[in-house]
This record gives structure tokens, C-alpha cells and sequence, in this order.
């Protein structure tokens, strides 16, 4: 049909209206997420522990999506070793510590080095090895620092610190983005977040940050009020740096295990980064 006259003209290289649906199954994410939050508390308040293999299972498998992720890259990152590696972290976490955990880490490395060169059929030799200490250190080696914060005393109130913020990070910037969305703030990196969404999340994030410090840590209030906005600004990085990787890799989600979520790490990625900063935040704060 030949085009209205009248009609203004259409700009092809306009964006379209931005639109403000979660864009994923939602009752399916909430189900999902209200079954591992009551596997967490189960395993913190219950049978205590069940936590190390909890922590144990969640790490191998989003180390096992992160290898795949990278194979989809063009990386040969070395399967065996790198999983041995994150069980090995788990374990030695939990029997020795931070002594245990720095050992494990270097040995990992020099194994995933030793086998991917003994392997090695071409040139990607350091890019491969480079992924496989990148998967080590940033999927088992931070995700240790639960089993950390758990040895401590109240150590389960101090992990339900470190996964709740995030949960409450992601929480608070889905219903202020639903709600009231309109300012992308990395549009390049994840159209679907915003700066209304951002705020969202640190009113979430640290008010539960303040109310776990103060109902159950039994610490100042003001602690809070540190802790948790730090904790929503890395686990929003943590979200910014996933996108960032599976755009680069060309993949929507890192795996497909979590309904309404995608893969493991999708769901912990936040999380990874938030364990540490509250291990190294409470040991400044409150020595």
C-alpha cells in the first residue's frame, strides 16, 4: 500500500520505546527463588552442616557453566582440573582456613597450567590458561569466602548478610525498574537496568543490611549503613560484569538449570562478590 502523505517520516535508525517488563518468566523465578532460599536457611539454622556440601554443589556447577560459557568463546579451558580445583578449595576452606584456601588456589593454578600445556595442540595455549586461573578465582575462590564467613562466630547470620543483601540488590531494582524505569544505566552492557532500579536496590539492600547487623550480628547500626551500601554497589558490578561476559560470548545466560533465572551463576554472581567485601568489610569494621 503506498504511504500516507500526510504521514511524518520515520527515523529507521530511531530506538524503539523502551519498555519496562521483566522480561522473564517471573512466576517461575519466584518459585525457584523461594526454594533456595529455603534450602539456605535450612541449612543454616537446621542441619548447620549441610552447608559446606550446599556451598560445595553451587560452586562446582557454576564453575562447570563458566567453563562451558568460555568453550562457547573459543576458550579450551581444562574441565578436570579446574573442577578439582573448586573442590578442593571447598574442602581445604572449611578444614584450614584462609591458609587453606590461598594454598588450594595456587595449586589449582599450577595444575591447570601443567595440563594445559601437556595438552596444548596450538597457540591458545596462555589464552587458555589465563581462562582457567579467570574461572578458578572468580567462581570457587570468592564463593569460598561463605564458608569463611560461617566459621566465624554467628557465622550463619554473617552469611545470611552477604547472600541477602544481593538478594535484596536484585529485589528492589526489579520493582523500582518495573515501576519507575526510564534512566538506562549501562544500556550497552544491560538495557534492562536503570538508575531508578539502581536506587531501588541500595533502599533494599542496605536497609536489610542495617536490620541483619542490628536484629542478629548485634553490631552499631552505622555498620550497616557501610556495609550495605558497598555490598549493592559490587553486587550490581557483579551483575554489570556477568552481562558484560555473556555479551562478549555471545550467550543470554550462563546456563539453563534455574528456571525463571538461567544457570547458577546467573543467580550467584552478585553474590560472589558481596562474600569477600563482607569478610574484609566485618574484619576492618570490627576487629
Amino acid at each position: 500500500m503506498p504511504s500516507d502523505p500526510g504521514a511524518a517520516p520515520v527515523d529507521p535508525e530511531a530506538s524503539p520505546p523502551r519498555r519496562r517488563g521483566a522480561g522473564r518468566n517471573l512466576p517461575a523465578a519466584i518459585g525457584v527463588g523461594l526454594g533456595l532460599g529455603a534450602l539456605l536457611l535450612l541449612s543454616l539454622f537446621v542441619v548447620p552442616i549441610a552447608i559446606v556440601p550446599l556451598v560445595g554443589l553451587g560452586l562446582v556447577l557454576g564453575t562447570f557453566e563458566c567453563v562451558r560459557a568460555l568453550d562457547n568463546g573459543g576458550l579450551r579451558v581444562p574441565l578436570v582440573p579446574v573442577l578439582v580445583g573448586a573442590v578442593g578449595m571447598v574442602v581445604s576452606t572449611e578444614v584450614f582456613g584462609v591458609d587453606g584456601l590461598v594454598v588450594s588456589m595456587a595449586v589449582s593454578i599450577s595444575v591447570v597450567l601443567v595440563w594445559r600445556v601437556l595438552e596444548a595442540t596450538g597457540l591458545a595455549t596462555a589464552r587458555d590458561v589465563a581462562a582457567g586461573v579467570f574461572t578458578l578465582a572468580w567462581v570457587p575462590f570468592l564463593g569460598c569466602f561463605v564458608l569463611l564467613l560461617h566459621s566465624q562466630p554467628n557465622g550463619a547470620f554473617l552469611v545470611l548478610l552477604a547472600l541477602v543483601v544481593p538478594i535484596m540488590n536484585d529485589i528492589g531494582g526489579y520493582i523500582a525498574g518495573v515501576l519507575f524505569g526510564a534512566h538506562p544505566m549501562a544500556p550497552r552492557i544491560s538495557p534492562k537496568k536503570s538508575w531508578e532500579g539502581f536506587f531501588g536496590s541500595m533502599l533494599f539492600g542496605t536497609g536489610s543490611a542495617v536490620a541483619i547487623i542490628t536484629l542478629w550480628i548485634d553490631h552499631p547500626w552505622w555498620i550497616g549503613l557501610v556495609i550495605g551500601p558497598v555490598l549493592v554497589l559490587l553486587s550490581t558490578c557483579g551483575d554489570l560484569a556477568e552481562s558484560l561476559l555473556k555479551r562478549d560470548l555471545g550467550i543470554k545466560d550462563m546456563g539453563t538449570l534455574l528456571p525463571g533465572h538461567g544457570g547458577v551463576l546467573d543467580r550467584i554472581d552478585s553474590m560472589l562478590l558481596a562474600a569477600p567485601a563482607t569478610f574484609i568489610l566485618l574484619e576492618v569494621l570490627t576487629p
